[in-house]
């Protein structure tokens, strides 16, 4: 049998130690290193039965009494949609029942129909927190905020609104924020600017219906 170097004596003592001091941790701590394995697998557990037996059914319940809502919306009754009546829940209710159990669009709801009353402080409120993924619909509750500001007649902020819901779905429905980015620039004063924006609508959106007379609206600011 070979005899064994220093090397592999010093190699096998010190894993020999590593194993005794590995031993006596687990032997002092024992109790404490199970005892958190045990509270995190709870918490791990209450986490799961909380999504699963109040977060879900909840927000199963508030999509389906946003049902109405939503109905009296496509109708284009903007009262009833918001504030409902003594049977269905309008969307401030149901935001205050359930938050955005029913889904991030209820903000894009409320938002909506607070402008088309002239609510546009609570328009403004409502439609800053909607953070939904679609680029498109984004855009449209950004462009939806600078109606709401052109209410309130700040058409400097409306111009910024605009110009972001303009960057933010870079499509044909973009001509249509550049275009209301233009009309209150050319409100406030700023020539230069909204000839800027109908030049970008020309020049990037020439499809889109907006464009069709854009060479009028050039012309009358460059002559």
């Amino acid at each position: 049998m070979a005899k064994k170097t220093n090397a592999e004596e010093i190699q096998q003592q010190n894993m020999a130690e590593a194993i005794s001091k590995t031993e006596k941790f687990f032997k002092e701590n024992g109790k404490l290193i199970y005892g958190c394995v045990i509270a995190v697998l709870v918490l791990a557990l209450a986490v799961l039965a909380y999504n699963r037996f109040y977060l879900q059914p909840r927000k199963v319940k508030a999509q389906a009494e946003m049902y109405k809502a939503e109905q009296w919306f496509a109708q284009e009754n903007y009262e009833l949609a918001l504030n409902g009546d003594d049977n269905n829940l309008g969307f401030e209710d149901l935001l205050a029942k359930y938050g955005t159990k029913g889904g991030e669009a209820i903000y894009m709801y409320a938002g909506v129909c607070a402008l088309q009353l002239g609510r546009y402080d609570d328009a403004i409120n409502y439609l800053k927190k909607y953070k939904g993924e679609d680029t498109i619909l984004l855009s449209r509750a950004q462009g939806c905020i600078g109606d709401a500001y052109v209410g309130l007649e700040d058409y400097q902020t409306a111009l910024t609104w605009y110009e972001k819901a303009a960057k933010t779905a870079s499509n044909p429905f973009s001509a249509t924020y550049l275009l209301k980015g233009a009309g209150v620039a050319e409100q406030l004063g700023d020539k230069e600017k909204a000839l800027s924006l109908y030049k970008l609508i020309k020049d990037q959106y020439p499809q889109a219906p907006e464009a069709m007379d854009i060479d009028k609206y050039i012309t009358r600011i460059e002559f």
